[in-house]
Order: structure tokens, then sequence, then C-alpha cells
């Protein structure tokens, strides 16, 4: 819940969620609560927008450190909503299936084993963002901490996510440029173009 964008929704379960933690006695994550709270829906929106964008390597998309913004990442979308019909949970409209509060949610109250089957494919990914979010001292790395906290350690995992960082997210060539520039089409050049 806390991975949500905070919109008015998210600000209303806040005080059951501040509720759980101080029963669960879960420091990292009050203080991230008492961050949202004292911040405020506006504030609080703005950081959320600034940490979780693409460029950074801290989207929580978990296909894009897989599959980058590749033709591949379509069809790694289909198969996890396929996982997810195969089970009986069903998405929002508007929800991508492989944003990672989705997919903890549904390893929460859909399918635990195949939840956990979905986290332990991204924990790679996963531990690429937390490490990104740690580097950018984001108050955000308290909740990734939790997150990674419940999945099983793994040196695979840190090996494949120093891997990832190195490489960055996988791309794709695509339309004529990678064949060397102007394609002869045996259509007229506009004037003063140059072949």
């Amino acid at each position: 819940m806390l991975l949500c964008y905070p919109d008015a929704a998210f600000y209303e379960r806040l005080p059951l969620i501040e509720k759980a933690l101080a029963e669960s006695g879960h420091p990292a994550l009050q203080a991230f609560c008492e961050h949202a709270r004292s911040a405020g829906e506006l504030d609080l929106g703005a950081e959320y927008v600034r940490t979780f964008d693409l460029k950074r390597r801290r989207a929580l998309h978990l296909t894009y450190y897989t599959d980058g913004d590749t033709r591949r990442r379509g069809h790694a979308l289909a198969r996890i909503k396929e996982i997810y019909a195969a089970c009986g949970w069903r998405l929002d409209p508007g929800e991508l299936p492989d944003h990672l509060a989705v997919v903890l949610e549904f390893a929460a109250r859909g399918d635990a084993a195949q939840g956990l089957r979905l986290l332990r494919a991204f924990q790679p990914g996963i531990e690429l963002l937390r490490a990104a979010l740690h580097e950018s001292r984001s108050a955000y790395a308290a909740v990734l901490d939790a997150v990674a906290a419940t999945l099983p350690p793994s040196d695979e995992a840190r090996r494949e996510a120093a891997r990832m960082a190195a490489a960055g997210p996988p791309a794709e060539d695509v339309g004529l440029d990678p064949y060397g520039g102007t394609v002869p089409l045996g259509m007229p050049m506009a004037m003063g173009a140059k072949r």
C-alpha cells in the first residue's frame, strides 16, 4: 500500500497502515508513514513522481528491468496477466500487472505461492531499485527494504542486479535506422534533401 501513488485514497488508508505497523513494531516503515503524513498529498505526490522515473533506474514496473522498453516487455506483461487470470485474480483497468505494488498485493491477497515466484523472478530488479533508492536517499528506501526482507536472501539476485546496473535496461532498434541510414524506397527526394 505504501508503494501506491499517494492520492486521497492513500491518505485515507494511512491511519490503518500506521496502526498495523505500531502493532508489528516496524520502526523504519513507521518513520516512512510519519514522513508521508507530514509531507502531505501534494508534496508526497511530487516526491513520488521524482523518485520513480525510468531514466534513473527507479521504476516500479518490474519488467522494465528485465525487458526494458522493448517488444519483449509486452510479452512479459501478457504472461503475468495469464498467471493472475489462472489464479482468479483480476486487475483494475489501467493497472499494469508488473507494478511492484500490484505484484505484492497479488502475493498477499491472491496466490501466495505464485506471487512469491513472481517476486523471486523479479528480485534482481527489486534489488536494483532498492540500491537506487538508497543512493538517492529516498524515504521510499525503507519500504523497499521491507519488501526485500520478505524475500529469501539471494547472492545470485544481487549479482544479476549488479550486471543489470552496468548494462542498463535492454533496448532494441526498431525502424529503418539500424539498416545504415536512408533506405532507397524508389520515391523522389525533397529538394535539397541529402541521400
